[in-house]
């Protein structure tokens, strides 16, 4: 990350196969009133096959004159994307959206903003509104944050050791902040989405790496986006593969949370002493784990539950030989506040 950087913004949107999606989330981020700050876009095409690249050049020339730029990131993975985008950007405030997010006309001014109230906040987000292709499902509204939809804290302010992690989905971050991270040897430990897999959860691994790293998490309501949603993620089948995409995502977070436990490492944070854990809920459960296919089970929290806990079982045992090891190299990791860590 040797790309100087100087004072704006940088809005970076992550694409797989997003030539049908990009046009309106451009519209909507082509329309901002941001008053003498300087930004840009960046869309990083990650491994697409269908014509993102050429969709995102040709509509942006015809409705904003903000720098623009394409560029390739081969390696699949959001994880590797967003690295990617941070590499390139220019200013000093990352700011990332996703192809289906459609930014409020303030978005780049509070971005700025907020981030250069505090030169302390490592990374900062928003409020997240639906909007539905189809009449959300009976369970929708409960469920909302699992599409990353919704408030993210009861008031504006600092969370970082209260909620702890922001959704990716409009998360901004100091560039700053993460290079500091990259430079002393911070390594993603999830490749978050590639392609169609709904194995997820880097973006709570930036923010929980900054705050062990010293930095704040910062939510501010104001910074408000449009969420679209198609019929086929409304889906309660699509929620339950998310949800056991969740759970897979848990087992790569856990040494970022682990970390702050006090004492040397117990028979409780070994994977085999969590992996029992899990197959006792799932025996206690078992009525659920045997119907988890029956219709009338749709939009029980126990089912979304019962998913969680299998996702996260299967990767634990994916990742039995190398569980301890990856506890060890966060703990030991050098850009690891000695005082976080007990």
């Amino acid at each position: 990350m040797s790309k100087k950087h100087t004072d704006g913004v940088s809005v970076v949107i992550c694409c797989y196969n997003s030539s049908s999606r990009l046009p309106n989330t451009l519209k909507y981020l082509s329309e901002q009133a941001a008053k003498g700050v300087p930004w840009e876009v960046i869309v990083v095409d990650n491994a697409s096959t269908d014509d993102t690249s050429g969709t995102a050049v040709n509509l942006w020339k015809t409705i904003s004159s903000v720098p623009f730029t394409v560029v390739t990131e081969k390696q699949s993975g959001l994880s590797f994307a967003r690295k990617r985008g941070l590499i390139e950007a220019q200013y000093t405030f990352v700011s990332f959206i996703d192809d289906d997010n459609w930014v409020c006309p303030e978005w780049v001014q509070l971005v700025y903003n907020t981030m250069s109230q505090n030169s302390k906040i490592g990374a900062c987000g928003g409020l997240n509104e639906a909007i539905c292709e189809i009449e959300p499902p009976f369970w929708f509204e409960n469920f909302k944050e699992s599409y990353a939809v919704g408030t993210q804290a009861e008031r504006a302010g600092d969370i970082t050791w209260t909620r702890g992690y922001l959704w990716g989905a409009g998360l901004t971050i100091r560039k700053r902040a993460m290079q500091d991270l990259l430079d002393s040897g911070f390594i993603s430990l999830l490749s978050d989405r590639q392609g169609s897999s709904l194995i997820s959860g880097g973006d709570s691994e930036i923010c929980y790496a900054l705050r062990l790293a010293g930095w704040r998490i910062w939510y501010e309501p104001g910074l408000t986006l449009k969420h679209y949603l198609p019929k086929d993620r409304l889906d309660w089948n699509y929620l339950t593969r998310l949800h056991r995409g969740f759970g897979a995502s848990s087992v790569g977070l856990d040494p970022y949370c682990l970390i702050n436990i006090q004492g040397e490492r117990s028979l409780k944070k070994t994977w085999q002493w969590k992996a029992l854990a899990i197959i006792k809920f799932l025996l206690i459960n078992l009525d659920i784990v045997i119907h988890l296919a029956n219709k009338r089970m749709e939009g029980n929290l126990a089912v979304l539950s019962v998913e969680w806990q299998i996702g996260r079982l299967y990767q634990l045992l994916k990742q039995r030989s190398t569980y301890s090891t990856r506890l060890d190299d966060v703990k030991k990791a050098v850009w690891v506040k000695p005082e976080l860590t007990m």
